[in-house]
């Protein structure tokens, strides 16, 4: 390529953005004429006078073919994406489990013990201080206890946020991981709105019922959380997929429940109260056969607590009292 056609091709790469320089760069500087890739080449030429425009360029795409998308998945050499519920955010290095070569075959027992070895000082190197070692037992116990209360991925990332951010800002000293843990993933529930309730942590929780409140109310001041009292309605779905009732219940109890908010009944009653009582009332209503202790052994309430609330969500939405 001579001086003046470098000159020239320079010149309308430095032209003024406007509604033609798309067009412009697809032609030749030399004869106006339209610009052709030659891929078996790596070259862009000219289709009418031949002028080669750029060569050596660089192809970015894979070098290997896949003609499905399992193909595809299993060639590729890119990693997951980073993520919060992992102390490294994945971005570390894992030793398979298998003691295997990449040809399936078994190693031996020198390989064995040299793969072990490795297995040990790349976990050494992955928790390298006491942080990360408290971040990687916080965020272990923040999935178990999700996996246990059915609780989504979202949920999971926003409660190891909350965790990040409590051990960012000093706020372990003097409580427990597991307490912290657990108080960042209530958290995280009553935000995302799939709230649990406090009996339902407490199953799954390493700590009890009390220390588990006093640390969430200690976490939402410090960090200054938005956290929404919980509605009675984000119970009912869960409730009635458990009882395996039907659609109609589910409506019946949101038109009870939205009717005692009306009424002013719900303040300061428990919202997992409300809701498993809504949800037999509209059991009742709708003729479908549950009892008061299904109800209750699936909300974990008393029988109790579920006739008191009942009859005050029939009596808003009648006009009397069922008895």
């Amino acid at each position: 390529m001579s001086d003046t056609t470098i000159k020239q091709y320079a010149r309308t790469e430095e032209r003024p953005t406007d509604n033609r320089e798309s067009e412009e760069t697809h032609r030749c500087p030399e004869c106006e004429g339209h610009l052709i890739t030659d891929e078996e080449h790596a070259e862009t030429v000219c289709r009418d006078c031949g002028l080669v425009v750029e060569a050596d360029a660089v192809d970015r795409g894979p070098e290997w073919r896949a003609f499905d998308s399992a193909e595809r998945d299993s060639k590729s050499r890119v990693g997951a994406p980073t993520t919060k519920m992992m102390h490294d955010k994945g971005l570390s290095t894992n030793i398979g489990w298998q003691n295997r070569d990449a040809y399936g075959k078994s190693l031996s027992s020198n390989q064995r013990r040299q793969m072990q070895r490795l297995r040990t000082w790349n976990e050494r190197f992955r928790t390298r201080d006491s942080k990360e070692r408290n971040l990687k037992q916080a965020l272990g116990e923040i999935d178990r206890m999700a996996s246990a209360l059915g609780l989504p991925k979202a949920v999971r990332e926003t409660a190891s946020v909350i965790y990040r951010r409590a051990l960012d800002e000093d706020l372990l000293p003097g409580r427990s991981i597991e307490g912290v843990a657990t108080a960042s993933l209530y958290a995280a529930a009553r935000q995302m709105g799939t709230p649990r309730s406090l009996d339902e942590f407490t199953a799954v929780s390493r700590v009890d019922k009390m220390e588990m409140t006093r640390t969430y109310r200690y976490v939402v001041r410090e960090l200054k959380l938005e956290v929404q009292p919980a509605d009675p309605e984000q119970y009912v779905p869960r409730f009635v997929s458990r009882l395996d009732l039907g659609d109609e219940v589910e409506r019946e109890a949101r038109s009870l429940l939205r009717g005692a908010k009306e009424a002013s009944i719900t303040s300061g009653k428990s919202p997992v109260g409300l809701a498993a009582a809504a949800v037999y009332a509209a059991a009742l209503l709708t003729n479908q056969k549950v009892t008061q202790s299904e109800v209750g052994n699936v909300a974990d309430i008393s029988e109790v607590t579920i006739r008191n609330r009942y009859k005050e969500l029939l009596d808003v939405d009648h006009g009397e009292l069922f008895e």
